[in-house]
């Protein structure tokens, strides 16, 4: 925690470079929401480093983490009780260029974009035993489409245009884990805040992310126009599409089934012995 010489209190907030997660911070990032006695830092990084990155480095007081790698952080992090991105039957997707059948696709050597992305816990949740190599997540659709990869699990934007690449979806991850849970959402990503703030810190910051949230969504043609520089490639219509995807309601407030899912999801993941950590989840109002 850093102090500026006039005594107003630093926050270091961390995030990934996309449309929905510039959306929701559009409020801070701009000034259009301000916190008496604080001010609000934004560095940009993919989702995979800010993973790493918070479990040997907790240098970030807010970071934008994959649930996956909550338990290996949860000691020097909490979870913020908002700033989530819940698929409601949606989700990472495996996508291949001819279409495969459930037991055909578990054959497969599949792109994934990271070790501790809720994306690779799904798809361990779904087959233990998978075979994968692990690519940055904006190159699994081309290397697919190149022939080097027989499948790949995409999140972000490719999930809306892997079509454009002649490509099929063979899975949702989302769908196939509201069946696995009689309807409950997929928890994909959401906020951690270094406890070491301590209480009051903690709490004003979750509420200045939450402000910034109902900013956003209440200012969405100049939040959107914002959150387009960080749009690869999509178009308006389509980034509106995937920004309201994972911005709504559910980012202002997980709701009770969002949090029992996101317990399961970290409890399934402990049980089938794909995290080797059991999560204690505590969320920050």
């Amino acid at each position: 925690m850093s102090t500026t010489p006039t005594g107003v209190q630093e926050i270091k907030v961390a995030h990934s470079p996309d449309s929905d997660d510039a959306f929701m911070f559009y409020g801070l990032a701009t000034n259009k929401v301000r916190v008496p006695g604080y001010k609000f830092t934004h560095v940009l990084t993919d989702i995979e480093t800010l993973n790493q990155r918070a479990i040997h480095d907790p240098y970030y007081d807010v970071t934008a983490i994959s649930f996956h790698a909550y338990p290996y952080l949860q000691d020097e992090y909490a979870l913020m009780a908002c700033g989530g991105s819940v698929g409601e039957g949606y989700g990472p997707m495996i996508v291949a260029p001819r279409k495969y059948t459930t037991d055909e696709v578990k054959k497969l050597k599949i792109a994934v974009p990271g070790e501790l992305t809720t994306a690779f816990l799904t798809l361990r949740l779904f087959h233990p035993e998978v075979a994968y190599e692990v690519v940055p997540f904006d190159q699994i659709i081309p290397r697919v489409v190149a022939g080097e990869f027989e499948a790949g699990l995409i999140i972000h934007e490719g999930q809306l245009t892997y079509g454009d690449n002649g490509l099929h979806k063979v899975l949702d991850m989302g769908q196939w884990w509201r069946e696995q849970t009689d309807g409950l959402p997929l928890p994909l990503g959401g906020n951690a805040i270094r406890r070491s703030l301590g209480a009051e810190s903690m709490h004003i910051a979750t509420q200045a992310l939450r402000d910034s949230i109902q900013h956003a969504l209440d200012h969405r043609p100049q939040a959107l126009e914002y959150a387009m520089q960080f749009a690869r490639d999509l178009d308006p219509n389509l980034a509106n599409k995937f920004v309201g995807m994972y911005v709504n309601e559910r980012t202002l407030n997980y709701g009770d089934d969002g949090r029992e899912a996101i317990k399961k999801l970290l409890d399934m993941g402990y049980e089938r012995g794909v995290i080797p950590h059991k999560a204690k989840v505590d969320f920050i109002d």
